[in-house]
């Protein structure tokens, strides 16, 4: 993961988010809608619901929302549907991107996310272009602030917990795991820590460095792609 600073991709795109937290429980609200459809309500047998309801949380999305999105989905005769689409692509100076969409419309997405590409530096590539260049993830991070816990203690911890590798920044420790490990990691270290962010994610094999001017057009095309309704997540192969 060396390279790679997930948090630092988090923290900068933090306020820009805050602006548009509407936008965002809307785009949440249907991720829960897809979770509670396929695998009920209840939390304890349908892990795919607690995830995003983790994330909801973190969003800080009101459980009024959280609740209206699950009735929707267990409610007799509900027959919306989304499909989970996944577009590949590069941006300025060689950055891989993927790009996964929640749409109940794909015509609409297909060409809404090729012209973005277009109209911002990048090009939309075909499926399997990028996507082998990005390994499926379980993100967690602990704020070294306030931590009464050496490096070393806290790295055993981790590994005795599952986590597969531990990286050490100056704000975060930055804690990766394989999927289908990723809930019992972030469990038991729930119990002994305060976690700054818990999540499923996509991390590069390899990153790309970028100029200033390079950074800038790479933020203008992400930001214009997470404005889009259908956007779930983007993520990128930048340090």
């Amino acid at each position: 993961m060396s390279g790679h600073s997930k948090w630092n991709n988090i923290q900068g795109r933090k306020n820009a988010q805050d602006a548009k937290r509407g936008k965002i429980f809307q785009k949440i609200s249907r991720e829960i809608y897809m979770a509670a459809k396929a695998g009920g309500p209840d939390l304890s047998t349908n892990p795919a619901l607690r995830l995003v309801i983790d994330k909801a949380k973190s969003a800080n999305m009101p459980n009024d929302n959280v609740d209206r999105a699950i009735k929707k989905a267990t409610s007799a005769g509900e027959s919306e549907h989304y499909d989970e689409i996944t577009y590949e692509g590069y941006g300025p100076g060689g950055v891989a991107i993927l790009v996964h969409t929640l749409t109940d419309n794909r015509n609409r997405t297909a060409t809404n996310v090729r012209v973005t590409f277009n109209r911002n530096g990048g090009n939309l590539g075909e499926t399997g272009s990028v996507n082998y260049l990005f390994d499926r993830k379980g993100y967690i991070a602990i704020e070294r602030e306030g931590l009464s816990i050496d490096e070393d203690t806290l790295f055993e911890d981790v590994l005795e917990a599952g986590a597969e590798d531990m990286e050490i920044l100056p704000e975060v420790f930055e804690i990766y795991t394989a999927p289908e490990d990723f809930v019992s990691v972030r469990d038991q270290l729930e119990t002994n820590f305060t976690l700054a962010q818990a999540e499923l994610t996509m991390v590069p094999q390899t990153t790309v460095s970028l100029d200033q001017e390079q950074q800038e057009k790479l933020d203008r095309l992400v930001e214009r792609l997470e404005e889009d309704d259908d956007v779930s997540e983007v993520f990128t192969s930048a340090e």
